[in-house]
C-alpha cells in the first residue's frame, strides 16, 4: 500500500464521523434511482409476462386496417369490423376458431353508489368470448352470462367497488343499464391489469350497448389449429379479407398493447420519478461539496505540513480523492441494497393502494444497477474535485497559520461573473418567452438562472444574512447576535449549505406556483367560456369513464326550468390528412351557451356536411367562411365539408365543431363528454339544479355542479399531482437538511475551543444550543427566501411559455398562503436540522474545549 493510500485509510478511520453527511445524501439519491429503475423494470417484465399469459390463445387479430389518432393521443381509433366476417374465417384451412371481440367503455357504479375507476386507466365492458383461449379473461368465480342483464367483472373491479356475484348494479354504457354479477374473472392470473375495469356481457348485450347497429366488432380473435404458424395463418387470412381490413399476429397484437402501456403510463411514471431522483441527487451534490470543502479547510495545516515533509501536490489531490472514491463506492453500494429494497417495498405497497403490482420476482438488470452506481461515483468524486485540487494547492507555509481566510463573499470577480449569467439568464428567458416563444429557450434560461443563483450565493449571503439576521439582535440579545456573526463567518460555507434548501424549496415553489396557475387557468376558461348556470359531467381523466347518455341533453332541455341544454360529444376525423378531435352538438344551442368570441360566418347554417372552426384552426390551414376540406372518417368514408363559421374561442367547445346529424352515420359507441344547462330567467339555482338532478338520476346519476364546482373539480387532479410531487420533493429536502446538520457539526467541531472559552466566560448550554439552532435558521431562511423567489421567477416562466408555446391561453397566479406555508416549513426544517449539532455543543466539556489546538 503507498503512502497515498495509507494516509487515505488513516483519515477516513480518524474522521468517518465527518463523512456521515456524505454517504447518508448518496446512499439515499443513489437507493431512489436504483429503486425507481428496478420497479420501472419489474412493472414492464410483469406486464409483458401477464399480456403473454391472457392472449397466449389468440394467434391472429382481424381489424381495421387504418387507425385515426389525434394530436396528444398515443393509440388511434379504429374502425368497427362486420362480425360476418366470422364466417369467412372460419372456413380458412388452418383456423380452429374465432371470435367477434367487441370493446367499448363501461363503467360499474359501486354498492356506494359511486362508480369504480375512471380516474386513468380505461373502463372496458365487451362481449364475454365463451371459448377460453381466445378470452383474455379466465372464469375465477360463478359461471359465464347467458342471458340479457348479466355480466361477468375482474375480480379486482368488484373488491373496490364492494360487489360480489349475484349482486345488482348499474353498467354505464353510457346509457345506465341494470346488470347482474353471475361471475368474476382474472386477467393474466391477476385480478385486473392495473386499474383496468372489466365488465363481460352477451354478445347480444355487447352489440346493443357498445355498437351504434348490430353486427359490428373492434376485431375479431382467431386461434389456429395444430402445426399451424401464427404467421402462416395471417398470409392464409390477408387475401380472402376485404379492403380496409388487415390481420396481424397474436404476438404483434401483444406487442401493441405492451408497448402501449409502455408509452401512456410506464415510460412516464418512470421519467417522471427519474426527474426527481436528479433533483434529489443535484441536492446532494451541494452538501457533498461542501462537506469536503469543509474538512479541507480543516485540514489546511496538516495538507500544509505534508508538503513541508515532501508530499506533492498530486499526492494531496489525489489522497482527497481516495476518501471521495471510498466514501462514494461505500455508499452507492448500499445504496443499491436500499433501492431493490425501494421497490420491494413499493412491490408490497402498492397493492394495498389499489394498484395491482404484477406478482413475481424484482427484476435487476445489469443496467438499472449500474447506472445508479456509476451516477452515485460520479456525484460524489465530481463535488469532491474543487475541494481535493484547492487542498493541493496548500502553501507549506500554511503550517503556520492557525486557519483559512474565507473571503469568496467579497470576491469581484465572483460578483462579476454571478450579474453576467443573471444578465444572461433574464436575456434568455425574456427570448423564450415573450419574443420567440420555447419551452427550450425558457429552460436554457432557467438553468442559466439557477447557475446565476449559486455564483451569486456567497456575495448574498453576507447581505440577506444581516437582512434577515438583525431581528435577533433585538429578540435573543448576544445569543442572537452570536449566531448572526456566525452565518457571516464564511459566506461561501453558509451559501454551499443553503444552495442545497434553495433547489428543493425552488422546485417545491415552481411546482406550487405552475399548480396554482392551471387552476386560474381552467377557472378562467370556465368564467369566459361557460356561459350556462350548470354543468353535467363524470368527473374523470385519462382514457377512464364512459361519458354521458347523448339523450339526456334532450330530455334536461324538456325541463320546465331549462332555456337550453347543449351536450357536447366527441368524434375524431383526418380533417385534410390531419387526425383531428371533432365536437358533436347542436350548434344553435352551443352558442346560446357558450362564449365562442366573434363569430364570422353563420352557425345556424350547419347541416350534415358543414363545420365550424376555431380562427387558430383557420388561419394554419388558411381556411376562412365558404372554403371547402376533406374530412376521413374512420369507417373509411371521405366527405368534402364546407366551412361555415370561424369562431374566436375554443378552451371548452373544442376547435372543430359538426352537427350530430353529420356525425351519425360516422359514429360508434356515441357519448357526451359534458352537458350544459341554462335556466329560464326567475329560476333560482338551487331549484334548477334539483330539477336537472332528478332527469340526471335517469342516466347514471351523473354529476350535476355549477359553474364554480365544475371549474374546482375540472381542476381536482392538479391537486392530487401537487401531492405527488412534494411526497417525491421530500427527499430532496431532506437530504438538504441533512447538510445543513452535517455543516453545523463540522462547524462545532471547527470551533470546539472558541465554544469552551464562551461557556468559560459565563455562557450556559441553553445559550449555546440558541446560538447554533438560531444559526441554523439562519442559514435555512437564506436558502428558503432564495428558493421562493427562484422558484416563483421559474414558475412565471414555465406559465408563459406554456402560454406562447400553445393553443391555449394561461392564466399566473401566485398563491401566497400556499407558498407561505413552504417558507414556514423551510424554517421550521431548518429549526430541525439545528436540534442534534446544538445539543453535541452543549454538552462539550469546557476544560478539554479550551485545550484543544
Amino acid at each position: 500500500m503507498n503512502a497515498t493510500l495509507r494516509l487515505s485509510r488513516s483519515s477516513l478511520l480518524a474522521h468517518k464521523r465527518r463523512f456521515a453527511g456524505t454517504f447518508l445524501a448518496v446512499f439515499l439519491g443513489v437507493a431512489f434511482l436504483a429503486g425507481t429503475l428496478v420497479m420501472g423494470d419489474t412493472l414492464r417484465a410483469g406486464f409483458d409476462t401477464m399480456f403473454g399469459n391472457a392472449t397466449s390463445g389468440t394467434d391472429a387479430v382481424v381489424r381495421s386496417a387504418e387507425a385515426i389518432t389525434t394530436p396528444g393521443e398515443s393509440e388511434g381509433v379504429r374502425a368497427p369490423v362486420p362480425t360476418d366476417l366470422v364466417r369467412t374465417v372460419e372456413q380458412v384451412p388452418g383456423v380452429a376458431a374465432a371470435a367477434p371481440d367487441i370493446q367499448g367503455a363501461g363503467q360499474l357504479i359501486g354498492a356506494n353508489g359511486k362508480p369504480i375507476g375512471g380516474q386513468g386507466p380505461p373502463t372496458l365492458a365487451g362481449n364475454w368470448i365463451d371459448d377460453p383461449k381466445l378470452n383474455p379473461y379466465r372464469l375465477a368465480e360463478g359461471r359465464a352470462p347467458e342471458r340479457s342483464g348479466e355480466v361477468v367483472v375482474n375480480r379486482g373491479t368488484a373488491d373496490r367497488g364492494d360487489l360480489k356475484i349475484g349482486d345488482t348494479t348499474t353498467l354505464r354504457t353510457p346509457d345506465p343499464v341494470e346488470v347482474k354479477i353471475v361471475g368474476l374473472a382474472t386477467f393474466g392470473g391477476e385480478d385486473g391489469m392495473a386499474q383496468v375495469t372489466y365488465t363481460g356481457m352477451t354478445r347480444a348485450d355487447a352489440e346493443k350497448c357498445l355498437t351504434a347497429e348490430p353486427g359490428r366488432a373492434s376485431s375479431i380473435l382467431v386461434r389456429a389449429g395444430p402445426g399451424v404458424s401464427q404467421q402462416e395463418l395471417v398470409d392464409r387470412l390477408t387475401p380472402l379479407l376485404p379492403k380496409g381490413v388487415e390481420a396481424i399476429t397474436g404476438q404483434e397484437s401483444t406487442e401493441e398493447n405492451t408497448d402501449m402501456i409502455s408509452s401512456q403510463f410506464l415510460t412516464i411514471f418512470t421519467i417522471f420519478l427519474l426527474v426527481f431522483s436528479g433533483v434529489a441527487l443535484l441536492v446532494a451534490t451541494f452538501s457533498i461539496h461542501n462537506t469536503f470543502a469543509i474538512v479541507v479547510a480543516q485540514r489546511t495545516r496538516e495538507n500544509a505540513l505534508l508538503r513541508a515533509l515532501g508530499a506533492s501536490r498530486r499526492q494531496v489531490t489525489a489522497s482527497t480523492l481516495t476518501e471521495a472514491s471510498v466514501v462514494a463506492l461505500t455508499a452507492s453500494a448500499a445504496g443499491l441494497a436500499g433501492g431493490i429494497g425501494v421497490a420491494a417495498g413499493l412491490q408490497a405497497l402498492f397493492p394495498a393502494i389499489g394498484f395491482p403490482f404484477p406478482e413475481g420476482d424484482l427484476v435487476v438488470s445489469t443496467l438499472s444497477m449500474a447506472l445508479p452506481l456509476a451516477v452515485g461515483v460520479a456525484v460524489c468524486l465530481g463535488s469532491a474535485l474543487l475541494p481535493a485540487v484547492r487542498a493541493g494547492h496548500t502553501a507549506p507555509l500554511a503550517a503556520l497559520r492557525e486557519t483559512a481566510v474565507d473571503q469568496s463573499g467579497a470576491s469581484r470577480g465572483r460578483a462579476v461573473i454571478g450579474a453576467g449569467l443573471a444578465a444572461l439568464a433574464v436575456a434568455v428567458t425574456l427570448t423564450g418567452v415573450l419574443v420567440s416563444p420555447s419551452l427550450w429557450l425558457a429552460g436554457a434560461g432557467a438553468v442559466l438562472a439557477l447557475s446565476a443563483f449559486v455564483v451569486l450565493g456567497p456575495v448574498a449571503a453576507t447581505a440577506a444574512v444581516r437582512v434577515l439576521g438583525r431581528p435577533l439582535d433585538r429578540l435573543r440579545g448576544v445569543t442572537g447576535g452570536l449566531a448572526r456573526r456566525n452565518a457571516l463567518r464564511s459566506p461561501r460555507r453558509t451559501a454551499a449549505t443553503a444552495s442545497a434548501l434553495m433547489i428543493g424549496v425552488a422546485v417545491v415553489s415552481l411546482f406550487t406556483v405552475f399548480g396554482a396557475s392551471l387552476k386560474a387557468t381552467m377557472d378562467q376558461t370556465v368564467s369566459r367560456s361557460f356561459a350556462g348556470d350548470v354543468a353535467v359531467s363524470t368527473p374523470s381523466f385519462g382514457a377512464g369513464g364512459s361519458g354521458l347518455s347523448p339523450r339526456l341533453a334532450a330530455a334536461v332541455q324538456r325541463l320546465p326550468e331549462v332555456d337550453t341544454a347543449v351536450g357536447l360529444g366527441r368524434g375524431v376525423a383526418e380533417v385534410n390528412g390531419s387526425g383531428r378531435a371533432l365536437t358533436v352538438t347542436d350548434p344553435l344551442a352551443l352558442q346560446r351557451t357558450f362564449d365562442l368570441g366573434t363569430v364570422r360566418g353563420s352557425l345556424s347554417e350547419l347541416g350534415t356536411h358543414d363545420i365550424a372552426i376555431t380562427e387558430k384552426e383557420a388561419e394554419k390551414q388558411g381556411l376562412a367562411p365558404g372554403d371547402r376540406v376533406r374530412l376521413g372518417f374512420t369507417d373509411g368514408e371521405t366527405e368534402t365539408f364546407t366551412v361555415r363559421a370561424v369562431y374566436g374561442q375554443s378552451e371548452l367547445a373544442g376547435e372543430y365543431v359538426i352537427t350530430r346529424a353529420a356525425w351519425a352515420p360516422h359514429r360508434t359507441q356515441d357519448s357526451d363528454t359534458l352537458v350544459a344547462v341554462s335556466f329560464k330567467d326567475g329560476v333560482s339555482a338551487d331549484a334548477g339544479k334539483a330539477a336537472v338532478e332528478k332527469v340526471a338520476a335517469r342516466y347514471g346519476n351523473p354529476e350535476v355542479q355549477t359553474r364554480d364546482e365544475y371549474a374546482q373539480s375540472s381542476a381536482g387532479g392538479i391537486d392530487m399531482m401537487l401531492t405527488l410531487v412534494y411526497a417525491l420533493l421530500a427527499l430532496a429536502v431532506l437530504i438538504a437538511l441533512l447538510g445543513i446538520a452535517n455543516t453545523l457539526s463540522l462547524a462545532i467541531h471547527e470551533r470546539t475551543r472558541e465554544l469552551g472559552l464562551l461557556r468559560a466566560v459565563g455562557q450556559t448550554r441553553s445559550q449555546l444550543r440558541a446560538m447554533v439552532r438560531w444559526e441554523s435558521v439562519l442559514v435555512a431562511a437564506f436558502g428558503t427566501v432564495g428558493g421562493l423567489g427562484l422558484g416563483a421567477f421559474l414558475g412565471w416562466v414555465l406559465v408563459e411559455a406554456s402560454d406562447g408555446a400553445s393553443d391555449s391561453t394561461f392564466a399566473f397566479a401566485m398563491p401566497p398562503l400556499q407558498l407561505a406555508v413552504v417558507a414556514l416549513v423551510g424554517l421550521s426544517a431548518g429549526a430541525l436540522a439545528g436540534l442534534r449539532p446544538a445539543r453535541r455543543a452543549a454538552r462539550l466539556d469546557v476544560l478539554r474545549a479550551i485545550a484543544t489546538e
